[in-house]
């Protein structure tokens, strides 16, 4: 337990961003796991929205500071090249 005003408000506070922090980080796990579904069953149009949405759920969580910055970026290179690979033909 907290002993002065400004550590209890500083609970309170971090609780709050928890929450916030925590309910970002749930779309983002969703919407990837959206997009690899829709890359693994071959739908190209339906994995390009998916990877747009991915893409700016991660700007959003990088600019509001729930990921850093480059973490967002290897995602959505990952994520890019996983599109690329599946679309274009096995010669």
């Amino acid at each position: 337990m907290p002993n002065k005003k400004s550590a209890e408000r500083r609970v309170r506070n971090s609780a709050r961003k928890q929450l916030v922090n925590r309910r970002v980080k749930s779309i983002l796990k969703t919407r990837e796991k959206k997009f690899l579904a829709c890359v693994k069953a071959g739908n190209s149009e339906e994995a390009k929205t998916a990877l747009s949405e991915v893409i700016s759920a991660l700007d959003k969580a990088a600019k509001k500071g729930v990921i850093h910055w480059a973490k967002a970026d290897r995602k959505k290179s990952r994520l890019s090249l996983r599109l690329s690979s599946t679309s274009t033909p096995a010669a």
